[in-house]
């Protein structure tokens, strides 16, 4: 009877613990962010990454990085020979991202950006997003200055991506893959607070090879 009773208890315990761990469980999900949420994807030789588009304004006032599930290699190719692909995912709710979820989505993409004359390459294809790389929410800005400040993602290849710290208005998003980390700054001052692609990869070049992988300023004016 005693081993009876014990072994009920050891399973009720671990119900509980896989129901702690059950992402459903984890944080409830907002029905405002529910939308399209665009992304850029980038690739650093066969390996996939996507980037929520973000914005000021909620539900896209946020930065995500996920690797990319690379299940097509008519998409890889696309990505490696465009200098700009996006994807317009169907409707879904980002908290899913924001808490790290592995996700599925159905998306168009697009070589350019969706929403600026981007042309329309791939119909409804499958994209799944593995594993969360990178996450900032933009709640607490500071304020928009000439101190620019960039975080570090370690990459499986041992390479990295850094992501520029957006600020409030006027700002900018930008991402670059650092080959190598030879003296790398990732924190410098430029003369405005939104400087152009070219002179940022300048500042950035003193950290070795670099692969510019997205820059963006219409949305962050």
């Amino acid at each position: 009877m005693k081993n009876n009773l014990l072994l009920i208890t050891i399973l009720l315990f671990s119900e509980n613990i896989w129901a702690a761990k059950d992402p459903e469980q984890t944080l409830p999900l907002d029905p405002e962010f529910i939308g399209v949420h665009g992304m850029v994807l980038m690739n650093n030789e066969s390996a996939l990454y996507a980037y929520h588009l973000p914005a000021y304004k909620q539900p896209h006032n946020v930065q995500i990085l996920y690797s990319v599930e690379v299940g097509s290699a008519a998409l890889l190719n696309l990505v490696r020979d465009a200098d700009l692909v996006t994807i317009k995912p169907k409707a879904f709710n980002l908290q899913r991202l924001i808490r790290g979820d592995e996700l599925n989505l159905k998306a168009d993409v697009y070589m350019g950006h969706f929403e600026r004359g981007g042309r329309l390459t791939f119909e409804n294809m499958d994209i799944t997003l593995d594993e969360q790389l990178y996450l900032r929410l933009l709640d607490k800005l500071e304020p928009s200055s000439g101190i620019q400040k960039y975080d570090t993602v370690l990459l499986k290849s041992k390479q990295k991506i850094v992501i520029h710290q957006i600020q409030a208005s006027p700002s900018y998003d930008h991402l670059i893959l650092l080959y190598d980390d030879v003296n790398c700054i990732t924190q410098f001052t430029t003369l405005s607070a939104a400087p152009s692609q070219r002179k940022l990869n300048q500042k950035l070049s003193f950290c070795g090879s670099i692969k510019p992988l997205h820059y963006e300023t219409e949305d962050f004016k």
